[in-house]
């Protein structure tokens, strides 16, 4: 499994007014792992940045008029995220703003590139609903250290959302069942065990309220998706006809 963490930074907030990129990151994960493979680009935009985009990146319009364009960094770094799940805070800010890029250069959308698009930004609004989900927020709620975070840099910013993406997720690899019947499984289901003297040990009333609670947790966190509750759940009776 393999994942991109992304963030960029933007000489303003409107791609519709031609805004462009400035700076792109991606930090890579395999299997919910860091590898601590990134790819990272200062871009000219070839404009000029709007002051109020300045006072959040710090990035000058004479810090970038030396470095590549757009077109010069593309084709690296779509080979850098091809195939991977983007995972993206705000994505739709971040998915604007590369698929103008792309289409500059007729290289089509960034989704059909990268395939599934994952935004943190909604997934902490699900899991911490009326609560701040900026990064600096879910950095301090996971303690995480974002001191070096004084103003926004697209690679300091997507390994910070890396650490926060694996923090929020963490245990779901546990929760993943499959249904699916396999050779093993029916291979072991033909084994004959009526002569092993098999102990079984019954769950305690304690441990049973425990096990109930648990599965409540699990549904509420997968919005009623819960296996085992499906499988427990008691088939519905047909009524009799007066």
């Amino acid at each position: 499994m393999r994942q991109i963490v992304l963030d960029t930074e933007t000489t303003g907030l409107e791609v519709t007014l031609g805004h462009r990129i400035i700076e792109i990151a991606a930090v890579e994960i395999v299997n919910r792992r860091l590898t601590r493979r990134t790819f990272h680009r200062y871009v000219d935009p070839r404009r000029d940045i709007d002051p109020g985009a300045q006072e959040v990146h710090g990035l000058t319009r004479e810090f970038l008029q030396d470095k590549p364009c757009f077109a010069d960094v593309a084709g690296e770094f779509l080979e850098f995220v091809r195939g991977a799940e983007l995972i993206i805070h705000n994505a739709a800010f971040d998915v604007g703003f590369l698929d103008f890029e792309l289409s500059l250069l007729n290289l089509g959308r960034i989704a059909s590139h990268c395939k599934p698009i994952t935004d943190t930004l909604r997934m902490a609004r699900d899991l911490h609903p009326g609560k701040r989900n900026s990064l600096d927020a879910l950095c301090e709620r996971y303690e995480i250290d974002n001191s070096q975070r004084t103003l926004h840099g697209a690679l300091l910013d997507a390994e910070l959302l890396a650490e926060v993406y694996l923090a929020m997720t963490r245990g779901q690899d546990a929760l993943i069942i499959d249904l699916a019947p396999s050779r093993a499984s029916a291979s072991a289901a033909a084994v004959d065990l009526s002569r092993l003297d098999l102990c079984v040990v019954v769950a305690s009333a304690q441990e049973r309220a425990a096990h109930a609670r648990q599965l409540e947790e699990i549904d509420k966190a997968s919005k009623g998706s819960c296996v085992w509750k499906q499988l427990e759940a008691p088939e519905p009776s047909l009524a009799l006809a007066s």
